[in-house]
């Protein structure tokens, strides 16, 4: 990264670009030095993460000084910022973009000690701090970079979270890693997107939606390079649509916040919808599936894996096998060619109804090819004759849920048709456009007819 910020382009002064704000590759480096010189000895420290030249600083000066960085959600509630504070026993860092040192700290920190610690989202309990090490970081941005062809002639745009993985490690980082230029847009819209001009784009399903809905950016996307889409699994007719839009074939890649990004489509290769492509370098993976069974629990390891969930090594411990592979908690199958499809979580998308395992994501795609549909989650509810009966939660208009149910018959088995339709005015989804369907099972104001929605939207 320092050969990129300290290179031929230094001195571009259009080098980073955040909400509007332009930077040199110069002048990040002094705000970063000036950052590795307030934090020098601390142990960690939290920086609120907002779309700002100062959080970009922030994550590079502790690199810099070898000081992990606990990037802090800027809409993170009372509880949740002192849960987050109290785990890592960071204290939070102000940054002055315009205070910037000449001072160099020093050697690098080894690559093995923590550089990032994210928190997860906590769907599950409270969110745990996942620690990764600057080996990791490095070893998944430079896969990346060869699987898309990333280089310092590209420009990278997206407008992500600069508290997560996607936006943070790969958004940021990995521009500055490959020394490209990055226009982060600050908030992700689809004139953004089109007014920005770039090479590669970076965005989230519910981006790539809205980018389709609107042609005119759709198609301003088409002097791009590459599109990548992730942290969800993209709808197929997004992914139609924008290729029929822009020319492209969206590329999709899996990770997790313990895992970095481990499996991806490549910039060469076919793209498939519905498909994350194949393992990235060094990466291995396999299914822990019954006998016979098409999908099960994705597991793997490789050089891109956190170093554990700070202070519990019980839940590290159980993160993995006897054998040492990491289990994602992720349903997938992968076909003959090695191109892994992730089916969904195994918490909440692999249903066993009537003795059959069924994906969830299979029959929420199903659903979202009816025109009516626009948003679809599926889950399975506990039934005393199925085990698990199909619940489609659908956002739809004009349509019933009876009708609904044969569209999916006539689409796939019979087994697969929901049992019951719920009509809901939109699917909760959390910072990364990921569905949150724990909360689904807990809204009452959910209309559980099959006839169709009380309040069609």
């Amino acid at each position: 990264m320092l050969s990129a910020l300290t290179g031929v382009h230094g001195d571009r002064a259009d080098a980073i670009t955040v909400a509007g704000r332009r930077a040199s590759y110069e002048e990040l480096l002094g705000a970063a030095r000036q950052v590795a010189a307030d934090i020098a000895g601390a142990p960690v420290f939290a920086v609120t993460a907002t779309a700002s030249l100062e959080t970009v600083a922030a994550v590079v000066g502790a690199l810099l000084a070898g000081v992990p960085c606990v990037p802090l959600p800027p809409d993170a509630g009372p509880a949740e910022r002192e849960h987050i504070l109290r785990d890592s026993g960071a204290h939070l860092v102000p940054v002055d973009f315009a205070r910037r040192s000449s001072h160099d700290p020093g050697p690098p920190a080894d690559p093995a000690d923590p550089a990032l610690i994210l928190y997860t989202s906590g769907t599950t309990g409270a969110p745990k701090g996942v620690v990764l090490s600057t080996a990791a970081l490095t070893a998944d941005l430079d896969a990346l970079a060869e699987a898309w062809q990333w280089n310092a002639q590209d420009t990278l745009v997206h407008g992500l979270p600069l508290f997560h993985v996607h936006g943070l490690v790969l958004g940021v980082l990995g521009a500055l890693r490959t020394g490209s230029r990055l226009v982060h847009t600050g908030r992700p819209t689809p004139r953004a997107y089109a007014e920005a001009a770039g090479s590669l784009y970076f965005g989230v399903p519910t981006v790539w939606s809205r980018v389709a809905a609107d042609p005119a950016a759709a198609g301003a996307l088409s002097r791009a390079r590459l599109l990548v889409s992730g942290s969800a699994a993209l709808p197929a007719p997004v992914f139609r649509d924008l290729q029929r839009l822009s020319g492209h074939r969206v590329v999709e890649r899996y990770g997790m916040t313990e895992t970095l990004i481990t499996v991806s489509g490549r910039a060469d290769g076919e793209v498939r919808p519905q498909t994350v492509g194949t393992p990235l370098p060094a990466i291995r993976t396999r299914l822990a599936a019954e006998p016979g069974a098409e999908i099960g629990e994705l597991q793997l390891t490789g050089p891109t894996l956190f170093s554990g969930y700070l202070g519990r090594p019980e839940a590290t411990a159980a993160a993995y096998t006897e054998d040492g592979w990491f289990r994602t908690g992720d349903i997938a199958a992968i076909d003959a060619d090695g191109v892994h499809r992730i089916v969904g979580r195994a918490s909440t998308d692999l249903i066993k109804s009537g003795g059959y395992r069924i994906g969830a994501g299979e029959v929420e795609n199903a659903l979202l090819d009816h025109p009516h549909v626009s948003e679809a989650a599926v889950v399975g509810v506990p039934d005393a004759d199925l085990g698990q009966k199909i619940v489609a939660f659908v956002v739809a208009h004009g349509v019933s849920g009876s009708e609904l149910t044969d569209f999916v018959a006539a689409h796939l088995s019979a087994h697969k048709r929901p049992r019951e339709v719920r009509f809901i005015t939109a699917v909760p989804r959390n910072a990364m456009g990921k569905p949150q369907k724990h909360l689904l099972l807990t809204d009452e104001t959910t209309d559980q007819t099959t006839g169709g929605p009380r309040n069609p939207t």
